[in-house]
């Protein structure tokens, strides 16, 4: 192969993927739980942005449930970002498998 061709590739593939990191920034995925009852929203980041609980929950004696409700809303927003972001990934390197443990952030 061409050393030039690769290095050129290597800085597309550099320049369009700081280009996702900066979208992954302003995407936003919402995850739920308890059939909508707790609502948390995450950024690409993982960063979480927001957290909605029904007000029909907010009793002292179900604070326990109420924490699991949250822990899963997050969970389900979480793995919602990931999979967004490896999509993201996909396209930027045209579906080539990238090293186990690569992370953007």
């Amino acid at each position: 192969m061409d050393l030039m061709k690769m290095m050129k590739q290597a800085q597309e593939i550099q320049g369009r993927m700081q280009k996702i990191q900066e979208d992954l920034i302003g995407l936003e995925v919402e995850g739920q739980s308890g059939a909508g009852l707790v609502k948390v929203k995450l950024n690409g980041k993982l960063d979480a942005l927001a957290v909605k609980i029904d007000p029909s929950l907010v009793k002292p004696e179900e604070a326990e449930m109420l924490e699991d409700l949250i822990l899963a809303a997050f969970q389900d927003a979480k793995a919602k970002a990931e999979a967004a972001v490896q999509a993201k990934m996909r396209e930027v390197t045209g579906g080539l498998p990238l090293p186990p443990g690569l992370k953007l952030f």
